[in-house]
Parts: C-alpha cells; sequence; structure tokens
C-alpha cells in the first residue's frame, strides 16, 4: 500500500491540477512545505505514478487512478465529518485528512450510499463518482437526500445546496436557506412551500432539488 506521505502528495497534485490546469513543480514543492518533498516525488517517479518533464509535474495513469481514489475518500470523509456527524468547519479538514487512510473500498462505497452519493464535497468542489454512484444502491436508505424526496408535513435541516448558478445560491442565501437551517415542507405542488419559523418561501421544483436535507 502507498504509504500516507505520498497519498497527500498525489492529493496535493491533483488539487492544484484541478485549480491551475497544471502542477507546476515549484509550486508544488511550496505547497508541499517538507524538506522531503523531493525525495516523495522521486518515489512516486520510480514507482510510476508521476512524470516530471519541463518542470510539471504530471500524473500517469497509474497516478491518476490512484489520486482519484484518495481526492474521493477526502471528500466523501468531509461529506460525512460536515452532514452527519456535524463536526465544525475549523476542523473538518484536518479530520478528513486523518480519516482518509483507514478507509477502504468497501467501507467508502458504503459512506458514499448512504449519503446519497454527494457530488460535491462541502467546499464545492467535485467528488469523483465510484461504480455505487452509477448503480445507486437502493438497499441502504440515504442520510441525505434532495429536498424533492421529504415527505410533505415532514421537518428537516438543509446539509447542503448544490447548484450551477451562482444567482440562484446567493438569492437562497439572502432568503435564510442556508446548511443548518431547519424547515417543514408544507406542500409540493404547485410549488414548493417551506416553513422556517415564522416565515414561509415559495420555490419552484428545480430550485428544490438543489436543496439537500437530512431529517431532522
Amino acid at each position: 500500500m502507498i504509504e500516507s506521505c505520498h497519498e497527500e502528495l498525489l492529493e496535493l497534485i491533483w488539487t492544484i491540477e484541478e485549480e491551475h490546469g497544471e502542477t507546476e513543480k515549484e509550486l508544488l514543492i511550496k505547497k508541499e512545505g517538507s524538506s522531503s518533498a523531493e525525495t516523495y516525488l522521486q518515489t512516486l517517479v520510480d514507482n510510476g505514478y508521476i512524470l516530471l518533464k519541463n518542470n510539471n509535474v504530471i500524473l500517469t495513469k497509474k497516478g491518476q487512478a490512484e489520486a482519484r481514489l484518495i481526492i474521493r475518500r477526502h471528500r466523501l470523509a468531509e461529506r460525512l465529518l460536515h452532514d452527519v456527524l456535524e463536526v465544525k468547519e475549523e476542523s473538518m479538514d484536518s479530520s478528513a485528512c486523518e480519516f482518509e487512510h483507514f478507509l477502504s473500498e468497501e467501507v467508502t462505497t458504503s459512506i458514499c450510499t448512504l449519503l446519497g452519493h454527494p457530488s460535491t464535497c462541502p467546499h464545492g468542489k467535485s467528488i469523483p463518482p465510484g461504480d455505487c454512484c452509477v448503480k445507486t444502491n437502493k438497499e441502504i436508505q440515504p442520510v441525505v437526500f434532495p429536498l424533492t424526496e421529504l415527505q410533505t408535513g415532514k421537518n428537516a435541516k438543509i446539509s447542503y445546496i448544490v447548484t450551477k448558478f451562482h444567482g440562484r445560491l446567493d438569492r437562497l442565501s439572502s432568503m435564510g436557506l442556508l446548511p443548518g437551517v431547519k424547515i417543514h415542507l408544507h406542500q409540493k405542488y404547485p410549488t414548493y412551500v417551506i416553513q422556517m419559523g415564522q416565515t414561509q418561501i415559495a420555490i419552484d421544483s428545480t430550485v428544490a432539488r438543489d436543496i439537500y436535507v437530512r431529517h431532522g
């Protein structure tokens, strides 16, 4: 099994490439912040995970596959800590870093299924899908699910909002629909009517599908 220090470096290479389109060696070493970074890089080269070319660090096919699994475990761990265990933001990332190293493929699949196969982490970054996301195992009831699946008359707590439209997110935030807010679903037709305290809000089904909740 690849060592945790090398896993973290592969994870960093993935995230830098995700943000910048490529991974410059100097930037990687700076962000890694360890005097052993050069040694770790050479180990990854020797084991076929990366290539060093024109001052860039490039993931090989083997490296991409490994980094993808690491990123998937980390971001699902964040989602679990944030949505289910309600760990505070300031300790969530460090806890996920420790947690991810202990997740087997089977446990990772179970967590993904439990959470309803989320597509993004709490920071809005993509979670690489697994086979379970395609097959959608329905034997385990997800803890977190779209508002559209909440039964009328039930209470829930907003876990997160996923939308491609920044304007929609701003509008929902201005109305008070934020993670952690408790709601009551009055009706689904012809529009969704949500109660928050003394306030009622009407939204359409396309917006409701972007709001993920848990019972509570």
